[in-house]
């Protein structure tokens, strides 16, 4: 296997264990690593296959988790808002967006870090319109996954309760886009078919291997982890790298 191949399907398996802690992490990894090879329109809708495999993977390792009071005020309004940025990002698109975005995204892990986040719940009628703002946002630039977990801290639930709900949210997601992915680049991820299983096949070994970490780890950690998960990717977001 060629070495670009072998480095693919080392981040596909880092994305998925990574999004199996966190929620997020398959497309802010995979994508950019794809689009030096295939431009950054192929690599999102290449990516889009392999994120829908591991997403629903992870929602039924988890299933149980779901809570479905959030799922359906934060999750639903989030997903809805996501589409929409999606659909906006052609007539709205800009750098500085994701540069925005990757600031809120470093703003709210120091938040939670510090402990100051954890005095601010949100819940009710709050939470459909934090739902829809971060999904929007999301949208816009492309990178849901992150600021939907952000969002999610501000809820009070548990570590798995967080990822399951996030990832059931993303699901929704991903089965509204990959179909208009087939349609408008259906002959480019044909002719691409080997790369789609390599990825598939990485995020789902890397979600199985991820999975275990998410229960064991104590709440306190589990938060200060995605914290720096969400400083992480809000760096590099900021500076350019983005899906």
């Amino acid at each position: 296997m060629p070495l670009y191949e072998l480095f693919l399907g080392a981040v596909a398996v880092a994305g998925g264990a990574v999004a199996a802690v966190a929620g997020f992490g398959i497309g802010s990894l995979l994508t950019p690593a794809l689009a030096l090879s295939a431009g950054t329109r192929l690599a999102v809708a290449l990516v889009a296959l392999p994120h829908l495999v591991a997403t629903a993977y992870r929602l039924w390792l988890l299933r149980r988790e779901v809570d479905r009071e959030v799922l359906l005020s934060f999750g639903m309004a989030s997903a809805g808002g996501g589409l929409l940025g999606a659909v906006l990002h052609g007539f709205v698109a800009s750098p500085m967006l994701a540069v925005v975005l990757g600031l809120l995204l470093i703003f709210a892990g120091l938040l939670e870090l510090s402990g100051l986040g954890r005095r601010l719940i949100v819940g009710g009628r709050l939470a459909v319109g934090a739902g829809v703002l971060s999904g929007v946002f999301g949208g816009l630039v492309g990178n849901q996954g992150g600021i939907r977990s952000a969002a999610l801290l501000r809820f009070n639930i548990s570590g798995p309760a967080l990822v399951a709900t996030s990832t059931a949210s993303g699901l929704l997601v991903d089965l509204a886009r990959v179909p208009v992915y087939l349609v408008t680049t259906g002959g480019e991820l044909l002719a691409n078919w080997p790369i789609v299983l390599l990825l598939s096949a990485g995020v789902l070994v890397g979600t199985f291997a991820g999975a275990p970490i998410l229960r064991r780890l104590p709440e306190r950690h589990f938060r200060r982890l995605l914290a720096l998960l969400l400083i992480g990717l809000g760096v590099l977001l900021s500076v350019g790298i983005r899906q």
